[in-house]
């Protein structure tokens, strides 16, 4: 891996992770903040704030920017939504965020478990607001609408990079991302979607604009841009740090695209301070 510039120079506080660690294990609860060696888990963790991973913690895929276990999982797990509901009731959340490995092993991806997932949440945390973060359900339009309507305030589902540079995503299909988070607007009009994006892959300018306006004209209300970094030395080598400069030129071409809201900065991380779309979405420029 290459050596970090100044701007990505950051620790990670053990210390702050190991209260909020104890609680998961305790209700045998995975994170992708620690699956997927997150590089804001101190601060996410140290305020009480985790992104959980339902459907089990190993991947039927084998993405190559990803650090999540890849595999045969194991059996969908249905006392799941009941734990994640006590452990966002434990934490004191009002915003929580929920996401899944990919499961094509699954009839429905598991959209049904989201579903139960986010109910269990609602009935258990009054007044909680929920995002759920979904892979592509190999493009299944029953499933698609059965996310669609769960009772999310935001459905997600990240594009991750321009679609020239999609062979880093084995098995998934850059028309089937948009037409995801085309038909989640169209079975629910109400519902906020969002998607996010790496940079430093060897993307062009061009195509990160190109790659702008499909979302856009998917109905794509919000969207992330973070920095690539490299998890594991099996993963894609990092092609370039990009300087935090052009994250905020980013940031204004999406919003002035029609984006409701945009984070852009080198530790954005689609799920990272979630809440704070709704609170600032259509911001000024």
């Amino acid at each position: 891996m290459k050596n970090f510039p100044p701007w990505l120079d950051r620790k990670i506080e053990l210390a702050s992770l190991r209260e909020v660690s104890s609680l998961l294990s305790g209700l045998r609860l995975h994170t992708i903040c620690e699956e997927a060696r997150c590089p804001n888990i101190s601060e996410c963790f140290s305020r009480r704030r985790a992104t959980f991973l339902i459907l089990g913690d190993i991947c039927t895929r084998n993405c190559g920017f990803c650090s999540v276990k890849k595999g045969i999982p194991r059996g969908v797990d249905k006392s799941e939504p009941r734990r994640v509901a006590e452990a966002s009731a434990r934490l004191g959340l009002k915003f929580v965020v929920l996401t899944s490995p990919t499961r094509d092993d699954l009839p429905d991806g598991g959209a049904e478990l989201f579903l139960e997932s986010v109910r269990e949440i609602k009935r258990v945390v009054s007044g909680i607001k929920v995002e759920i973060l979904v892979p592509d359900f190999l493009g299944n339009i029953a499933a698609i609408e059965k996310i669609s309507t769960a009772g999310a305030s935001v459905v997600a589902h990240n594009l991750e990079t321009v679609r020239r540079l999609y062979d880093i995503r084995r098995g998934a299909d850059y028309d089937r991302s948009l037409m995801l988070l085309g038909r989640i607007k169209e079975f629910n009009p109400d519902v906020l979607t969002k998607s996010g994006i790496m940079v430093g892959l060897g993307e062009t300018d061009d195509e990160v604009r190109e790659l702008f306006a499909d979302l856009i004209r998917a109905g794509c209300d919000f969207l992330s841009i973070g920095q690539y970094l490299q998890p594991s030395k099996k993963c894609r080598p990092v092609a370039e740090f990009v300087r935090p400069e052009k994250f905020e030129k980013y940031r204004e071409t999406a919003l002035a695209m029609g984006f409701k809201h945009v984070e852009s900065a080198p530790y954005v991380r689609s799920s990272f301070r979630a809440e704070e779309y709704l609170e600032h979405r259509s911001a000024p420029v």
